[in-house]
């Protein structure tokens, strides 16, 4: 047998094995074995952990191909896993630099322990790129001090320990608690444990976590992070049709569209309400062919106006305002008002065509063309929608994406400075990937919202390469339990890319829970969307209850996506048939909360009942303009048809209150004044008051 460290390039006989059986052999017969090569080394290995192992940084996109995303404003977590071998201590810090170039230093404080994560926030003031690395370092101070006093008091290698912290007062920022402290370590007059004491004093603790005392520093990688502005991560939406704004039916049964004027109408009324974006459904021209009449039936007559997705007619295309709604002059005074009013407008970008828009016989290359020489036209099965044909782009992916940059940058020119994509996730992700790019490349103001009802993995990639907002699962969301999990996925797990806009509702969502929990059902989602995430918006109607369903559908009958719908808001107030001043109040306590304007700051609380979801959104007062912190407590009963009574629990902690401390809440709704604590009884009637959203009233100076 050869040792297995023997030197395998000698000549080594074979074994009876190798021979054969009953095989005679004359002569002993030998091989070569051929030497290994020698293994090379790295002249130069360049490690790619580092001293310090720093790891998970947090925010980033999850394989770190496109910057992660915050708004100007926004309070943001970093993090990142930072340890080392051995039991010496360590310590962090967020570099954080701004698109001007200014660096800040921000310092890091510890997870639950054992898990070695280390977070801080800060607050990202200005649109543009910023950078932000992490450092970790050893904390010498902190290792020396923890080992001092535990070999101190035991009188285990005192004036070792002693001599240890003198020497590291010497390489500590100058100041006169360094000065004090150094002096009584080195007196050997005092005892041992007197001496020890100095390195406790208060103001020497402060000055040395301002300046550490470190060694082995570790930088990680640099990362971006995009901010946007404001607008791109906070709003209250309002949807509404301009040609129903003002609407008029003859006596023959026919109709005067309402117009660009006659919607301007509306917008004071829709700012009074709180809403600073208004969301207009296309503008464009409708056409006739297989146009759709009430209710989404194929019958039109001479009438009805048809859909507005269905876009194109011989009086244009995308680039075209229907001729009812009025001119472009019109649609830039409709612009101007809005402006006048704090609205922004927001313009639907439908990329699709009816069978008359003058792509079809200018492009046809651009469809999807069947065997029977037909074009095929759109399905979402069982929806038909005939009288609309989707785009192709791999016929002519170049030809194609120049014409929609073409109309995107006309609308921009305009004055528009959002779009509201419909269907996105119909069309290639790498086409937005690209337009995207190059529209905010140019105008970085401009924000899109992605319409996409489809499956996770579209949806965040969708956000992953430049959607600032996106509509979520919320309308379908209802239970406690779906409630609780899916806005600490919005607020936490995907909140690096994905900013969820929570619509209510919509002209094609009307859900059971809308439809069969009357008035408290249209004040708990409501009150839960416009608390839970910083942006939310309404379909016009909303406010009036309109509950009714196609049968056998999720949408309203008599769908104004098919005919035109005139509504008497101020009349239904005067009747208090209208949750329009619930509506208002709800933007007025948006407005005056900035935790209300932070995504990332839900936290989830527990209580005794299925149907009562308890959360809170906190921000600490170094974040806010009055320098008080700031926290809302929503407690919300799902149940829209009984009283329901319970005890909440809650984590004060998560909204910077010690446990044990008794704190005054009072309700923004009711106004009523209650004292909580961590267990607190609650009683919600659906049929008055469902929603607590109750103020924590901080003592002045407490932060």
């Amino acid at each position: 047998m050869v040792p297995h460290n023997a030197d395998c390039s000698q000549s080594v006989p074979r074994s009876r094995a190798n021979r054969g059986y009953g095989r005679k052999v004359a002569t002993t017969r030998t091989r070569t074995v051929a030497a290994a090569p020698a293994p090379t080394v790295p002249t130069r290995f360049q490690s790619r952990i580092g001293r310090i192992p720093i790891r998970f940084l947090r925010p980033q996109q999850p394989e770190n191909r496109w910057p992660a995303k915050a708004y100007a404003g926004e309070v943001v977590p970093f993090s990142a896993t930072i340890f080392r071998e051995g039991h010496d201590q360590i310590g962090g810090v967020l570099v954080l630099t701004s698109p001007s170039g200014v660096e800040t230093r921000h310092g890091l404080y510890p997870g639950a322990p054992g898990t070695d994560s280390w977070h801080t926030r800060a607050l990202v003031a200005s649109p543009g790129f910023w950078t932000y690395r992490i450092e970790g370092f050893t904390d010498d101070w902190a290792t020396w001090l923890h080992n001092a006093e535990i070999k101190v008091p035991a009188g285990v290698d005192v004036d070792v320990m002693l001599a240890i912290g003198l020497e590291l007062l010497e390489r500590a920022a100058p100041s006169t608690a360094v000065t004090d402290a150094a002096a009584a370590l080195a007196d050997t007059s005092l005892s041992p444990t007197a001496r020890l004491a100095a390195a406790t004093d208060p103001a020497l603790v402060s000055h040395i976590a301002a300046h550490p005392l470190r060694s082995h520093v570790t930088r990680s990688e640099e990362l971006a992070l995009r901010v946007e502005r404001s607008r791109a991560g906070v709003g209250s939406w309002y949807e509404f049709f301009p040609r129903s704004e003002g609407a008029k039916q003859r006596r023959d049964g026919s109709w005067v569209s309402g117009t660009f004027r006659t919607a301007a109408k509306r917008l004071p009324e829709v700012a009074a309400l709180g809403f600073d974006v208004v969301y207009l459904p296309p503008i464009h021209p409708i056409g006739r062919r297989f146009r759709k009449g009430p209710n989404n039936t194929l019958d039109a007559g001479p009438n009805d106006p048809g859909s507005p997705w269905a876009i194109g007619s011989a009086e244009g295309g995308h680039d075209a305002i229907h001729p009812e709604l009025g001119t472009i002059k019109d649609f830039s005074y409709f612009l101007a008002r809005a402006k006048k009013n704090g609205i922004e407008i927001a313009i639907d970008l439908a990329l699709q065509c009816s069978p008359d828009h003058p792509w079809v016989t200018e492009h046809p290359e651009w469809f999807t063309t069947l065997p029977d020489g037909t074009i095929a036209y759109a399905e979402n099965p069982p929806k038909k929608y005939q009288d609309i044909y989707p785009i192709n782009f791999d016929n002519d992916f170049e030809g194609l994406s120049r014409e929609i940059l073409r109309i995107v940058e006309y609308w921009i020119g305009v004055g528009v400075t959002i779009f509201r994509v419909d269907n996105p996730h119909t069309k290639p992700l790498h086409f937005w990937e690209w337009l995207l790019h190059e529209v905010n490349s140019r105008h970085p103001e401009i924000v899109f919202l992605a319409e996409a009802f489809t499956r996770p993995a579209m949806m965040q990639s969708l956000a992953a390469v430049g959607f600032q907002q996106s509509y979520t699962y919320f309308t379908w969301r209802n239970t406690k339990l779906e409630l609780e999990t899916y806005l600490t996925e919005l607020s936490s797990e995907t909140s690096d890319t994905f900013r969820p806009n929570l619509f209510v509702n919509t002209p094609d969502i009307l859900t059971e829970y809308l439809q069969f929990g009357g008035r408290p059902a249209y004040k708990v989602r409501a009150a839960i969307a416009a608390t839970a995430s910083p942006t939310w918006g309404v379909y016009s109607g909303y406010e009036l209850f309109e509950n009714v369903a196609r049968p056998g559908s999720e949408e309203n009958i008599d769908n104004e996506k098919f005919q035109f719908k005139p509504r008497d808001f101020a009349l239904a107030e005067e009747n208090g048939a209208s949750l329009a001043p619930y509506l208002r109040r709800l933007n007025e306590i948006r407005a005056a909360h900035p935790s209300l304007r932070q995504l990332r700051n839900l936290d989830v609380h527990w209580s005794g009942d299925d149907s009562m979801l308890v959360y809170s959104k906190y921000t600490a007062g170094e974040f806010t303009a009055t320098g008080e912190p700031d926290a809302v407590i929503v407690v919300a009963n799902l149940d829209p048809h009984s009283v329901r009574e319970t005890t909440v629990h809650l984590d004060p902690t998560r909204f910077g209150i010690e446990p044990g401390t008794q704190f005054a809440v009072t309700d923004l709704i009711t106004h009523a004044t209650y004292h909580w604590g961590v267990d607190n009884y609650v009683r919600l009637d659906a049929f008055t008051e469902p929603v607590h959203i109750l103020r924590v009233e901080y003592p002045k100076g407490n932060s």
